[in-house]
């Protein structure tokens, strides 16, 4: 069984940040269960062009409003508490932490390593590569 609490992992090596967000690594590949689990927030009036090439994401709104646009199709879809939005096809998307930060549990598969970064295309590595 694995027990962890947010709190815990402040500032060690599951902790990463970026340019207008942060995100605590709970569950990560080594953890060995097929996926990994984060609590990520991204902070009030940040925009982020993501697309993850090579990993399926599901986000679950906890806090804030926000938006996530579909690149492909230009759709823009409102988040609030209680919203999930999975990127099932690779999406190319931006997301927009409208009104306070947006906090969210996100699902990876692969899972990550728990120490990954954007690239400049807002992707991550593929998981072959990940350090």
């Amino acid at each position: 069984m694995i027990v962890i609490h947010s709190d815990d992992l402040t500032d060690t090596e599951r902790h990463a940040r970026g340019p207008g967000w942060e995100s605590k690594r709970i569950i990560v590949k080594r953890d060995g269960i097929g996926y990994s689990v984060h609590e990520t927030r991204v902070f009030e009036g940040a925009e982020l062009r993501l697309h993850y090439k090579h990993h399926y994401e599901a986000n679950y709104c906890m806090e804030g409003e926000g938006e996530v646009e579909d690149v492909a199709t230009g759709t823009v879809h409102a988040i609030r508490p209680g919203t999930l939005y999975a990127l099932d096809k690779n999406d190319q998307h931006v997301l927009r932490a409208v009104k306070g930060d947006l906090r969210l549990v996100c699902v990876f598969n692969p899972p990550l390593s728990g120490q990954e970064t954007h690239r400049e295309d807002g992707s991550y590595a593929e998981p072959e590569t990940q350090a």
